[in-house]
């Protein structure tokens, strides 16, 4: 049963690594071009095709196979011992696809690989009855979802970089709609004196869109330094007059004093945080210039 459990993830070892070179071939063909090998585009085909083909011929257990796989990784060494002796060290190394690199650590997993693949031959076989191949099934169904999860951790990651990379748009804010930057408002005495910063949100029953963001505006109202109201344009008709809004979904960042920070109309959740985050902003200029 260890030599076919061995077989199985040494095979896979090589189909993963065929998989990795097959879907970045720009990629690889530029490291192995890197390494010093001639025509990289035909050497990237000859690889990927050699190492699935070792990779299934392992997996049954060949042990012709076995061996062409230990000269492979052997191959693979010398090329990068080689490239290491020529100065290209921490260069892109075309092993497992381009994102390893030319180092000693390189080298030291090529050879453990190759005298891995070597002793493939050498381990006892023994007929596997059904509980062996019920628990190579299981191994080999709980190794694949650990891939998964490791791939999945990998794309949430991706995701987040990218929403970092792209700068979310704020809040509209057209200098006159709504109360004036910098103006003292009527609606900071609609708010308790308790020192937070206050969150006029206005919203209308017919307002589809309202309704969609309740549940943003009832997160950003939980924050223990935001004091937020809403006011419905029908039951809370003063509150609209005095800010003289425009439409809904519209918010107004006020100080403690009534001082108009920050205002404009919201479509997203990450747009009436941004009002939030410019109130802050411009309270902490008033507050330095102040002190200054």
């Amino acid at each position: 049963m260890v030599s076919v459990v061995a077989c199985l993830l040494l095979g896979l070892v090589l189909l993963v690594s065929a998989a990795l070179k097959a879907i970045d071939p720009a990629g690889t063909r530029a490291a192995l071009a890197g390494l010093g090998v001639p025509r990289p585009r035909v050497a990237w085909g000859a690889l990927v095709v050699v190492e699935a083909l070792l990779g299934v011929g392992v997996a049954a257990g060949l042990d012709a196979a076995a061996w062409a796989a230990a000269g492979l990784c052997l191959g693979f060494a010398a090329v990068l011992a080689v490239a290491i002796v020529s100065g290209r060290a921490g260069a892109p190394c075309a092993c497992l696809g381009a994102r390893g690199r030319v180092g000693p650590a390189a080298v030291a997993r090529a050879a453990a690989l190759a005298a891995a693949f070597s002793v493939l031959p050498a381990l006892p076989r023994a007929a596997v009855g059904t509980d062996g191949w019920l628990a190579i099934g299981l191994a080999v169904a709980l190794l694949c979802c650990a891939g998964l999860a490791l791939g999945l951790l990998a794309l949430f990651r991706e995701v987040g970089m990218l929403r970092l990379a792209v700068a979310p748009q704020g809040a509209l804010e057209v200098p006159h709609e709504g109360p004036e930057i910098g103006g003292r408002s009527a609606l900071g005495d609609l708010f308790p004196a308790d020192g937070r910063l206050r969150l006029a949100v206005f919203a209308s029953e017919g307002c589809g869109l309202c309704r969609a963001l309740a549940p943003a505006v009832e997160a950003v109202g939980r924050h223990p330094r935001v004091a937020l109201r809403t006011f419905d344009e029908a039951a809370d008709a003063g509150a609209w007059a005095l800010a003289d809004v425009p439409g809904s979904p519209y918010a107004v960042a006020l100080a403690e004093d009534g001082t108009v920070l920050a205002k404009g109309t919201f479509n997203t959740g990450a747009q009436l945080e941004s009002v939030l985050a410019a109130a802050e902003r411009r309270r902490g200029a008033v507050r330095a210039g102040d002190r200054g």
